[in-house]
């Protein structure tokens, strides 16, 4: 296998739950535990701004409501995603990814981006995401590009083949090595859960790296580790990572 330049933990969606997710403040907690490698979702607006959201909808996370594709980002920009985890957090936006892009270069931190198109907006999305990925992080350590959605992989892959790309599995499901082969993936991330050293094992074989999400537990993160793991994505940011 080629050497593999990610950290062995990363921070899931900035900072866990230790801050509201997705957003640059979650980056800036995350980064206060000494993590240098973060996972977050990017997903595009109306006309097209790639931001930071993991919902289909706003509701759980915003100030908002409804499906963000149908939202221009200016009234977006305007919405309230901190209040909802707590009031020290009130008025924190939804981030553009250009500005994620900026505080992992300022940071020296690298990061595991998940292509999480709203329904029907899987190919653009890709596509889209993987184009600023380019333009952003030009001349520097890419990130690596994700999805559950292959359709999005596939678009990102055609938009920008250099970039390095991993699927995303919450189930094994069949002919998911036929479509990750396709795809031409540097690696597979999976629920913690389907992982074990036989798997580590046949992906490597194949010349893939294996991550998991989401290991908030330390035995079994001790398991994977010792099982072969290249990359655990957590939460607990607190009691995990470089710094621990």
């Amino acid at each position: 296998m080629k050497p593999w330049p990610y950290p062995l933990w990363l921070a899931h969606r900035g900072a866990g739950k230790l801050a509201p997710e997705n957003t640059l403040a979650a980056f800036r907690v995350g980064a206060g535990f000494g993590f240098r490698a973060f996972e977050c979702d990017v997903k595009l607006s109306r006309d097209g701004e790639a931001f930071l959201l993991h919902d289909d909808t706003l509701e759980r996370t915003t100030s908002g409501q409804g499906s963000p594709a149908g939202i221009a980002w200016a009234e977006l920009a305007r919405l309230d995603a901190g209040s909802w985890h707590s009031p020290p957090y009130a008025a924190e936006p939804l981030p553009r990814f250009a500005q994620i892009a900026a505080f992992c270069q300022a940071n020296a931190c690298m990061l595991n981006v998940e292509i999480k198109p709203c329904p029907g907006e899987e190919a653009r999305t890709g596509a889209t995401v993987a184009r600023e990925a380019a333009r952003l992080w030009a001349g520097a350590l890419p990130p690596l590009l994700s999805s559950f959605k292959p359709e999005a992989l596939a678009a990102a892959r055609d938009a920008e083949p250099t970039l390095p790309r991993a699927l995303l599995l919450d189930a094994l499901w069949p002919g998911w090595t036929e479509a990750a082969d396709a795809l031409g993936v540097v690696a597979v991330i999976t629920n913690w859960r389907l992982m074990d050293r036989a798997l580590i094992e046949r992906l490597h074989a194949r010349g893939w790296r294996a991550l998991v999400y989401t290991v908030n537990d330390a035995s079994v993160a001790r398991r994977l580790i010792g099982d072969g793991i290249d990359g655990l994505i957590t939460d607990a940011v607190h009691e995990f990572g470089p710094s621990r």
